[in-house]
């Protein structure tokens, strides 16, 4: 008998489990054109969940409930006419807004802080400016880095030139107080490259640097530029790659071991194909590379891909995402995705073709394909990897439709993403489970009416909820997916 009330206690909880997976919550629609508008999921603020939606109509903040139900709008009128770039960070009790404003010919970094109900409490404040070009603004001035915390925001721009890069750094506070500025150089022997700046929650930052190479730009050396303490230099490292190539490289921080890790591909050669994993950590406290580890693809792993020529299976895959385990292993998370273009002849319409409609003679193609996970113990050692089988094909709009929103519930990974080709469209959850079985569902409610959802934008708010942006036709709601 007892045997019995718990079996139907664990059916009881499966299904009431599977239920709130199935729950999804739309806000209101609004007037919005996405060739011309701006937005983003920004989070909670108090007991508010707050979107954004900007247009030549104005700039606004849309405050709701946990049941999506609207509580507010706010009117963002101390922005100017030209916003070029948004990026909010919410607290429990006010957010914090960066913005670059187009004034005449020149764009101009603003950081601006506002309450929990979103009003403005402090700022505007100009951190800086670039001159744009004789066309207007049309690349990336300023880029913004978060700890974890949030106490610590790096405002910075990484100018390239050649063999040389320059650096001017803004260190914010959480009330907006800049507490120190670094501007320094860092100069190699061949053309350099950038990636994205990590800042850890004892405020140093970090800025992987690199020398692309060839014709598929693979890294034959790797930096991380760190500012730490009262520093006004980058402390220089280098990662060895002992004659290898490193190629899509990505790095995620880890505040509670004092470690950045960094995960990627590696070749043998300049043009080659991927080998297998690239793996180590860089450690804050002895400021050197650590446990690295060159991890090759096996004729299973490669098999498993479907593709006809193994050799190239994993060519075009990118490093999306490194989960640190507890055990000092990790699960690497990467995509299949290339670009390509067609010249000449009519275009290969696909679901969303319509957002973006093009007369023009060359059309570039966006193929978002397979999801792969990966999962390693702290040996390197593989002890699952699973496909997440998609096929997402679109032009000419970056692949905003495309690609996933990854949910990490601390037991369940879930990848949300638009299952579509050129007639239909319906949204997919993809759960993995610690030991990497697959289980698939569908979100669509199966209305015609039903909107086009943008995984790729959305924003996990809590343990088990995520926020997704969602258009039908010339307007805009958000969807709050409860698992």
């Amino acid at each position: 008998m007892k045997a019995k009330v718990l079996l139907i206690m664990m059916v009881v909880c499966g299904l009431c489990h599977a239920a709130r997976s199935q729950e999804v919550l739309y806000t209101p629609y609004e007037k919005f054109d996405l060739r011309t508008g701006d937005f983003s999921v920004v989070g909670k603020a108090g007991s508010r969940l707050y979107t954004y939606r900007g247009s030549a109509e104005g700039f606004y903040l849309d405050a709701y409930d946990e049941q999506m139900n609207r509580l507010a709008t706010v009117i963002l009128d101390f922005f100017p006419k030209k916003i070029y770039e948004t990026r909010f960070i919410p607290y429990t009790d006010k957010i914090i807004v960066l913005y670059q404003a187009v004034e005449h010919n020149m764009v101009v970094q603003y950081a601006a802080l506002l309450d929990h109900a979103g009003m403005l409490k402090n700022g505007p404040v100009a951190l800086d400016s670039a001159k744009t070009g004789f066309f207007g603004p049309n690349k990336d001035y300023f880029s913004s880095s978060v700890s974890d915390d949030k106490q610590h925001i790096v405002v910075y721009s990484s100018i390239v030139k050649g063999s040389s890069l320059a650096f001017n750094g803004r260190w914010l506070s959480s009330d907006l107080t800049v507490e120190r500025t670094v501007s320094t150089t860092f100069n190699s022997d061949n053309d350099l490259a950038a990636g994205e700046g990590i800042t850890a929650n004892d405020g140093s930052f970090h800025l992987p640097t690199y020398t692309p190479v060839g014709s598929r730009n693979f890294a034959d050396q790797l930096w991380l530029l760190s500012v730490t303490g009262e520093a006004t230099e980058f402390h220089v490292t280098e990662m060895p790659l002992n004659g290898k190539f490193a190629a899509g490289t990505y790095m995620k921080m880890d505040n509670n071991k004092g470690r950045i890790y960094v995960g990627g591909f590696y070749s043998m050669k300049k043009n080659g194909n991927y080998e297998g994993v690239l793996y180590s950590y860089y450690d804050l406290a002895s400021r050197s590379f650590q446990n690295r580890k060159n991890i090759g693809f096996d004729e299973r792993l490669r098999n498993a891909t479907g593709e006809r020529n193994t050799k190239k299976a994993f060519n075009d895959f990118f490093v999306r995402n490194i989960i640190v385990k507890n055990d000092g292993g990790f699960v690497f998370i990467a995509e299949d995705y290339f670009v390509t273009t067609r010249s000449g002849g009519g275009p290969g319409y696909g679901y969303y073709s319509w957002y973006y409609p093009t007369l023009s003679a060359s059309i570039r193609e966006y193929h978002y394909q397979d999801i792969l996970a990966m999962s390693y113990n702290a040996e390197g050692v593989r002890d699952w990897h699973t496909f997440i089988r998609k096929d997402q094909y679109s032009q000419e709009d970056g692949g905003i439709f495309s690609s996933f929103n990854l949910i990490n519930t601390g037991g369940t990974l879930g990848f949300l993403f638009n299952d579509f080709n050129s007639s239909r469209s319906r949204i997919q959850l993809a759960s993995v489970d610690p030991v990497g079985k697959v289980t698939m569902r569908s979100l669509a409610a199966g209305k015609a009416d039903d909107p086009d959802w943008l995984p790729r934008s959305g924003k996990q708010i809590a343990a088990r909820e995520t926020v997704v942006p969602c258009l039908r036709k010339k307007q805009i709601c958000f969807a709050k997916v409860v698992f």
